[in-house]
């Protein structure tokens, strides 16, 4: 029987990095990975014969430049791209629209289709930059304990506020009327343009259960706003192999193709895990990076965290959306409009009605009959994750949910590889043949990542679900339990590669 001062659950990025930070402050950790291998929803697996991909956690760019010094991972080999990808808006019948990184070359691309909207555009970035700084002050740093304010002390409220009143009044205002309103309607507040709208919009109802002119929508597009960054430079397979060489480096004990079966509790306290072979580890704390709801309703003796707590986390959504389509290519991929210039990140969706409409499908329990695409093809940055002059093409096919009508069967997950194949092949130029395609809908994610819903962020990006994180009592990375705590993404700021929730949970732990 092992014994250790903390075991963490999942070696995905938050876990790997909750682990490494105990570690370097002297507590010996082990990870529990029921995978063969680390990186979570970011690891990377061969799904045919020589093409490997990441999973559907493959966009670095929020990953915090804080949370790489606190680990050292410089030291790890892990750099940061100078600038982001540009990011290509297909859709329609229109020519593609490159969304650099630099706003005013953006300006030109956009300015091809509309003068106004291109002017209008430099703007809009611009007050995203200024706002950067407020949501910063929310999203970056540790939770504010809205339950308790009387923890809050008045010079951390001054201190978070001074960042809103660097807006001026009118951009504070406006900063503060923005969560509760539709990405379409303030959209439309700024632009003309579909394309470009569309393009814009994606990113806010990603992995969530909403569409563009959902109410609250324009939250997910304030998010991806404050995460923006360059991302690592080589892509997610980078940033997993930095951080198992951190975790190695501080002596954390990685166990990999190990189930955690249940919590171990004695007097009400947590004393350690068992797993799925029978073997106790001990520990008197325990870092779950699960989904929330995979901790307390499933490893969680049931009625230890009170039938209230279980009913509130029961009721922590989680719909999963979101179906990964990979695509092994004998050939490159290549814009047709372009050139045939090479692409690394596009989005296909020609307007904010056409996401509408592929979101609609969901409520009734039905597949977008025309799923609106997240397209990344890792090897134009890492060649190696395929044979030479070949390509992966990793998809995210928004809008098929978790809970088909009916079930998925091979033959509705073939529909769905169809239907994302011909919107893809009717803007990019394969360069030869698709030898392999591999679908995961969120009932595979479910199954392969342990994840309730299959939902790539833990729970939904929603307000009620962002301003207290998961729940009222799992609140702060901490739980009714003594010795158990939370650290993925089902906590504060939420999913996406920011590492974050990793970070802040071990620092709630070295607090005491």
């Amino acid at each position: 029987m092992s014994a250790f001062d903390t075991i963490v659950i999942g070696a995905g990025p938050n876990g790997l990095v909750a682990a490494t930070h105990l570690a370097r402050a002297g507590r010996r950790v082990a990870i529990v990975e029921q995978r063969s291998s680390p990186g979570g929803l970011a690891g990377v697996d061969e799904f045919h014969a020589g093409y490997r991909a990441p999973g559907p956690l493959w966009d670095t760019r929020p990953f915090r430049p804080a949370v790489a010094r606190a680990l050292d991972l410089e030291r790890h080999g892990l750099r940061f791209r100078e600038n982001a990808p540009s990011q290509y808006a297909l859709g329609g019948e229109a020519e593609p629209l490159a969304l650099h990184a630099d706003a005013r070359r953006a300006a030109e691309e956009i300015g091809r289709r509309s003068g106004r909207d291109a002017e209008r555009y430099v703007e809009f970035r611009a007050f995203l930059d200024r706002a950067r700084s407020a949501l910063a002050a929310f999203f970056d740093e540790p939770p504010l304990d809205l339950l308790e304010p009387a923890s809050i002390g008045p010079l951390e409220l001054l201190r978070r506020a001074m960042r809103l009143r660097n807006l001026g009044r009118r951009g504070a205002l406006e900063l503060l009327r923005l969560p509760p309103m539709s990405a379409a309607d303030w959209l439309a507040e700024w632009f003309e343009d579909d394309l470009l709208q569309a393009a814009l919009a994606l990113p806010a109802v990603s992995g969530t259960y909403c569409g563009p002119r959902s109410p609250g929508s324009n939250l997910g597009l304030l998010l991806g706003a404050a995460e923006a960054g360059p991302g690592v430079a080589g892509g997610a397979p980078a940033l997993v192999q930095a951080l198992v060489a951190a975790a190695n480096a501080a002596g954390v004990e990685l166990l990999v193709g190990r189930r955690v079966e249940a919590v171990l509790l004695d007097g009400g306290a947590t004393v350690g895990v068992r797993l799925d072979d029978g073997e106790q580890l001990r520990a008197p704390a325990v870092a779950a990076s699960c989904d929330p709801q995979q901790l307390v309703l499933k490893l969680v003796p049931t009625g230890a965290a009170s039938s209230f707590v279980e009913r509130h986390m029961a009721g922590f959504r989680a719909r999963g959306s979101t179906a990964q389509v990979l695509f092994a290519i004998d050939g490159r991929l290549r814009l047709r409009k372009r050139g045939d210039a090479r692409v690394e990140i596009a989005t296909v969706a020609g307007s904010l009605d056409e996401i509408e409409r592929a979101f609609d499908a969901i409520k009734y329990g039905e597949m977008s009959a025309e799923p609106v695409l997240e397209i990344h093809v890792p090897t134009t940055e890492s060649a190696e994750l395929a044979p030479e002059g070949h390509d992966v093409a990793s998809v995210l096919a928004h809008f098929a949910p978790h809970a088909l009508r009916g079930g998925w069967s091979d033959e509705q997950r073939n529909t769905l590889a169809e239907r994302v194949e011909a919107q893809l092949l009717r803007h990019l130029e394969p360069g030869g043949a698709i030898v392999a395609r591999v679908v995961r809908t969120a009932v595979d994610l479910e199954r392969e990542y342990l994840t309730t819903g299959g939902h790539i962020h833990h729970g939904e990006h929603a307000l009620d679900q962002l301003l207290i994180r998961p729940t009222p009592e799992c609140r702060g990375y901490t739980s009714p339990i003594d010795g158990l705590f939370l650290c993925g993404s089902g906590s504060h700021p939420g999913g996406g590669l920011t590492g974050l929730p990793g970070l802040f949970a071990a620092r709630r732990m070295l607090a005491g």
